[in-house]
């Protein structure tokens, strides 16, 4: 009988944590590529030919495909493209595709919980746009996505398989960006810079009296500074020994705190008021 149940709880444990793993039909992949300052994120499965004839058959013309097997192709932007004229904002999109002997649709879909649709709702497409294919002088057996011809301001998302490639051109606004970046640059430090480094100084026991002229600057490039900001403000004008002016601050603070019903912020600027003798 002991030798019964040690063969049963011998099995039982087999059955319960042996797990078999193989592989899946068709590979996962996914992939990342930096066009100009943009960074572009793939993430797909790649089915494979087995000698099936693919457009046009294994994915019929005029209906719609998720780009892909197993799940929709997942298309991560973090920042604006365009497409044909027309902008991409930043985010993470599924690429539906609708093949055609002549022409492709490509649809970039709000959407990316991997849903098999039929039809599409509008108010989900992000953009859509017409492309010719091109064939191939050679046949593509696992489907494949591939970012190419990659430039400083564009670059191709190429969805090949078979003897298909159908590219779509997308710009980055990296000429944009980098203006931009050179403007902020050649202008001096920004708001949020003397803001930083004067809470730094604080926080360090650094020179008070340069905190303070940097916190100054700040809050004098802001239209309407913050509760918080105007918080830290206070605490460096009272440890440089202008009261009178930490006072003004945190009594701004405190008023901002209290229209943003942050309890934190009106207890602490509260207390503070209360020490300076103004409360």
């Amino acid at each position: 009988m002991k030798k019964i149940m040690l063969v049963c709880f011998i099995a039982l444990g087999l059955t319960t944590q042996a797990q078999i793993q193989t592989p899946s039909a068709s590979s996962h992949t996914k992939m990342e590529q930096v066009v100009g300052l943009t960074t572009v994120t793939l993430d797909y499965s790649r089915p494979n030919m087995r000698g099936r004839e693919v457009f046009g058959n294994l994915v019929p013309y005029g209906k719609i495909w998720r780009t892909g097997a197993n799940a929709t192709t997942k298309f991560t932007i973090d920042k604006s493209i365009i497409i044909a004229d027309k902008e991409l904002s930043k985010g993470t999109y599924s690429i539906y595709t609708i093949p055609g002997a002549d022409m492709w649709e490509v649809i970039f879909y709000t959407d990316d919980s991997n849903p098999l649709i039929t039809e599409f709702e509008d108010s989900k497409i992000a953009l859509r746009t017409m492309v010719e294919p091109v064939q191939m002088p050679m046949s593509m057996e696992t489907f494949t996505i591939l970012i190419d011809d990659v430039m400083a301001d564009s670059a191709v998302l190429n969805i090949l398989w078979d003897d298909t490639v159908v590219p779509v051109k997308f710009s980055v606004m990296t000429d944009q960006e980098v203006m931009t970046s050179i403007d902020q640059a050649l202008s001096g430090p920004a708001a949020g810079d003397y803001f930083n480094a004067a809470v730094y100084y604080l926080n360090s026991g650094k020179d008070i009296e340069k905190a303070k002229t940097w916190m100054n600057m700040a809050m004098s490039m802001k239209e309407t500074p913050r509760f918080w900001e105007l918080r830290q403000q206070s605490l460096i004008l009272a440890k440089a020994g202008d009261k009178k002016a930490a006072i003004e601050a945190a009594k701004k603070s405190l008023a901002g705190a209290k229209e943003a019903g942050n309890g934190d912020y009106i207890k602490m600027n509260t207390d503070s008021l209360k020490e300076w003798g103004a409360m």
